[in-house]
């Protein structure tokens, strides 16, 4: 197992969990559909990269880029640190895994 799916997989973990504590905290259904959908979509790349299918990693990719942006345009705008700062580091940390496992390959 290549540290690529340990990235997709953490992250999509973290993006389900922030999109419950979302809820929770300011009932948003907003973040918890977000959350659950990017999360399931991290987790499903991860399953398919550990089955050998590189679309599983391109998937990955995709969907840690889109996460970066939304939680780097939302701390621009609240500026606040969680969670869109927290979030945002996280995501470009995974998408630098990611990208070097892809490059290595």
């Amino acid at each position: 197992m290549n540290l690529s799916i340990i990235a997709a997989f953490a992250y999509g973990i973290l993006a389900i969990v922030g999109g419950i504590i979302g809820y929770i905290q300011a009932t948003s259904k907003v973040s918890l559909l977000s959350g659950s959908i990017s999360g399931l979509l991290l987790i499903l790349a991860a399953y398919f990269q550990l089955q050998g299918q590189a679309w599983g990693s391109i998937l990955a990719l995709i969907v840690t880029a889109v996460l970066v942006v939304v939680f780097a345009f939302r701390l621009a705008k609240t500026r606040k640190f969680m969670p869109a700062g927290l979030m945002t580091i996280l995501g470009m940390l995974a998408l630098a895994v990611m990208v070097s496992q892809m490059v290595g390959n």
